[in-house]
C-alpha cells in the first residue's frame, strides 16, 4: 500500500488509490462479518475449545512443575533416609557382633567346669579343643574385655600345664598298660600250670601276638604296612567318642593323646620327655616283670609242694 501511494505522481492519484483501498477494506469487513454470522457457532466452539486447551496446557505445566518440586523433595528425603538406614544397618551389625561376643563370653565362662568334667572322664581331645579355642578367643577378639582377665590367666595356665597331664597319660599307656596285658596273660598261664602236675609241660608265654604301639603303627586299621602317608591320615582321622570309655582301646587312646599334644604344639616337649624318661621307665618295666615272675614262680612252687604232700 505504501509503495503504491508513494509511486503516485500527484495527490489525485493517491486519493483515488486510497479510496479504492478503503472500498476493498470495507468489502473485506463486510465479507468477514457475513462469514462470522454464517460460522458463528463453529467460531464460538473453536474459541472455547482453544481456551480449554490453553487452560489444560497451563494446568499441566503447573502440575509438572509441582511434580518436579516433589521429586526433588523426595530425592532429598531419600538421601536422608538412606543415611539413616545405613546408620541403622551398621548399628544392627554392631549389636549382632556384641550379642555373639556375649554368647562367646558366656560359653567361655563355662569352660573351666566343662574342662574339669572332660579331664575327670579322660576325654582329653575334647578338653584340648575346648581349651585351645577358649584361649585363642580370650587372646584374640576378647582381649580388651577386662572382666575376663582372671579367667584368661587361669585358662592360659591350664594350657601351659595341660601337656604334662597328657604326657603322663601317654607314659602310663606306653609302659604300664601295655605290660599289664603281658602280666594278665602270665597270670592266666600260671592258673593253667597249677592244674597241670608236670610244670615242665607248660609252654612258654608267647608275646608275639600281643598288640603293641609299634605293631599298631605297622598293621593298624588306620594304615597299611610301610605306608607313612596312611599313618598320618590315620592319626588325623582319630576321633573321640564321648559315650565310650576313652581307655578301652589303649592304642587309639594314645593316638588321641598325641593329637591333643599336637593341638597344644607340645610335640617337641613330648619327644624330649619320652627320651628323658625312657631308661627309667624301661627299668621299672624290668623291675615289675621281675617281681611278677618271682611271685608266679613262688606260687607255682607252693602249689607243687602242696601236691606232693598227702594232706
Amino acid at each position: 500500500v505504501l509503495r503504491t501511494l508513494s509511486t503516485s505522481d500527484d495527490v489525485e492519484d493517491r486519493e483515488t488509490e486510497k479510496g479504492r483501498l478503503e472500498e476493498a477494506y470495507e468489502k473485506c469487513d463486510r465479507d468477514l462479518d457475513e462469514l462470522i454470522v454464517q460460522h458463528y457457532t463453529e467460531l464460538t466452539t473453536a474459541i472455547r475449545t482453544y481456551q480449554s486447551i490453553t487452560e489444560r496446557i497451563t494446568n499441566s505445566r503447573n502440575k509438572i512443575k509441582q511434580v518436579k518440586e516433589n521429586l526433588l523433595s523426595c530425592k532429598m528425603l531419600l538421601h536422608c533416609k538412606r543415611d539413616e538406614l545405613r546408620k541403622l544397618w551398621i548399628e544392627g551389625i554392631e549389636h549382632k557382633h556384641v550379642l555373639n561376643l556375649l554368647d562367646e563370653i558366656e560359653n567361655i565362662k563355662q569352660v573351666p567346669q566343662k574342662l574339669e568334667q572332660c579331664m575327670a572322664s579322660k576325654h582329653y581331645l575334647n578338653a584340648t579343643d575346648m581349651l585351645v579355642s577358649a584361649v585363642d578367643s580370650l587372646e584374640g577378639p576378647l582381649l580388651q574385655v577386662e572382666g575376663l582377665s582372671d579367667l584368661r590367666l587361669e585358662l592360659h595356665s591350664k594350657k601351659m600345664n595341660m601337656h604334662l597331664v597328657l604326657i603322663d597319660e601317654l607314659h602310663r599307656h606306653l609302659y604300664i598298660k601295655s605290660t599289664n596285658r603281658v602280666g594278665q596273660r602270665n597270670k592266666e598261664k600260671g592258673r593253667i600250670s597249677s592244674l597241670v602236675k608236670d610244670a615242665s609241660s607248660v609252654p612258654l608265654m608267647d608275646v608275639t601276638n600281643l598288640s603293641t604301639p609299634r605293631k599298631f603303627l605297622e598293621t593298624s586299621q588306620f594304615s597299611t604296612p610301610g605306608s607313612s602317608s596312611m599313618r598320618e591320615t590315620g592319626l588325623l582321622e582319630i576321633k573321640e567318642d564321648m559315650e565310650l570309655d576313652p581307655e578301652e582301646n589303649s592304642t587309639v587312646f594314645m593316638g588321641i593323646l598325641i593329637k591333643g599334644l599336637a593341638k597344644l604344639k607340645k610335640i617337641p616337649e613330648t619327644v624330649k620327655a619320652i627320651q628323658d624318661r625312657l631308661e627309667q621307665e624301661l627299668k621299672q618295666i624290668v623291675k615289675r616283670s621281675t617281681t611278677q615272675v618271682a611271685d608266679n614262680g613262688y606260687q607255682r612252687g607252693e602249689n607243687l609242694s602242696q601236691e606232693n604232700q598227702p594232706r
